[in-house]
């Protein structure tokens, strides 16, 4: 009984089956227990010593490979054409501009019931995906196949390759297409810009006068999405730029678009096929110096006094003051930021096309005016960031 008392109570006695190789009277199996208390102690502590060693390396693997796979994600899916839709559709918009279904973008755009404007060549919806993002679906105004010939097919899919590699923020960029036989279908998706256009907040939305600082951000927006298109690889120029074709976020930043399906009117290539010459990007700094003017003047581009330009002259000539040639409606401004960015869109519009600046130049000389470099032109609440977001947590 005593020795029993001694193994039971003893404050450093190891448990008697943890080390017992062959049965051994109780005399040594008390000294066992009183012997070797350290030994046993020092192999429990080297096992817990290893076990938690073990534990940290599988750790830091596993760590190593979510960061890895995280940034594999976050490359996949932080694109323009990632966005809230669901399952097959969804991992489609991750590796690239997807095939949409018709039934899809009906369903989106409520039977396409949801008319929100046209152009030459299209019919312009808004839609609203599974997740809420919205979006802008154009669909070509041909609606049977004997109608779209093998040169429509061919620049429409031109027209998505290009637009496809623009991905800037101040642009609408395209989210994908949608090609069906029966019912015939050829339509382009695109990020929505929920605010209206530039033409609209300008010359038809009295209540909605857009201030000086407001201006500055649109027009730096705009500079910068046109520097980006021109420094592409394959220049992109968008057709038919102007205020009625550049969008306004909800927090009034500019979206830049390019909804038409053809390069020009009729769905012909041009002379020089695919190329973009030098003279189309010259065009388009003039038409950029022009809408220019009409965010500092309010002035529409024609009017009864002639073209803007031409009415715009007066001052770069020496006949109009300052005060005349700015809008109104802007209430008080610097006007040595303005006199500045007049004497940039008197550049931009330069008769002489040899003699105009280029987009990078234009931007360039824009931020020094402005003091807004990228970020502060871009939208601050993006649908598509949200969209990225859920595809992202959903994923991980």
């Amino acid at each position: 009984m005593p020795r029993q008392s001694t193994s039971q109570y003893h404050p450093t006695a190891a448990s008697p089956h943890l080390d017992r190789p062959r049965p051994t009277p109780k005399q040594d199996e008390h000294d066992r227990s009183v012997q070797t208390p350290v030994h046993s102690s020092h192999k429990h502590s080297w096992t817990t010593y290893g076990v938690v060693a073990v534990g940290i390396a599988v750790f830091i693997l596993v760590s190593a490979a979510s960061v890895l796979c995280f940034r594999a994600k976050k490359m996949g899916t932080v694109r323009p054409w990632a966005t809230g839709l669901s399952g097959q559709l969804q991992k489609a918009f991750v590796t690239g501009v997807p095939s949409l279904k018709r039934s899809e973008l009906e369903t989106a755009c409520e039977d396409f019931s949801n008319i929100i404007g046209s152009t030459s060549s299209c019919m312009l919806y808004k839609g609203t995906l599974s997740s809420g993002v919205e979006i802008a679906v154009a669909s070509s105004l041909v609606t049977s196949a004997k109608d779209w010939s093998k040169e429509n097919e061919s620049q429409y899919r031109k027209k998505i390759t290009s637009l496809s590699k623009v991905s800037h923020k101040n642009f609408m960029n395209l989210l994908g297409y949608c090609e069906e036989e029966h019912p015939f279908t050829r339509a382009m998706v695109f990020e929505y810009a929920p605010n209206g256009t530039l033409f609209e907040h300008l010359h038809i939305r009295e209540a909605e006068k857009l201030d000086w600082m407001t201006r500055l951000r649109v027009s730096m927006g705009i500079a910068y999405c046109l520097e980006h298109m021109h420094q592409l690889k394959t220049p992109v120029v968008p057709r038919n730029f102007d205020s009625t074709t550049i969008y306004l976020t909800d927090d009034f930043a500019a979206k830049v678009s390019d909804l038409e399906f053809w390069n020009d009117a009729k769905g012909h290539s041009s002379t020089n096929g695919d190329l973009t010459s030098s003279s189309d990007l010259e065009n388009i700094v003039r038409k950029y110096g022009i809408v220019l003017l009409e965010i500092l003047t309010g002035r529409v581009p024609y009017s009864e006094d002639g073209p803007l330009e031409h009415w715009a002259s007066r001052y770069f000539n020496g006949e109009m003051r300052l005060e005349e040639l700015i809008d109104p409606g802007i209430g008080s401004f610097p006007e040595d930021a303005a006199r500045a960015l007049c004497e940039v869109a008197r550049s931009c519009i330069d008769p002489d096309p040899k003699k105009r600046p280029q987009m990078a130049e234009v931007a360039a000389r824009m931020r020094e005016i402005t003091a807004l470099g990228p970020d502060g032109a871009t939208p601050k609440v993006s649908p598509l960031w949200w969209a990225e977001l859920e595809i992202m947590s959903s994923e991980s």
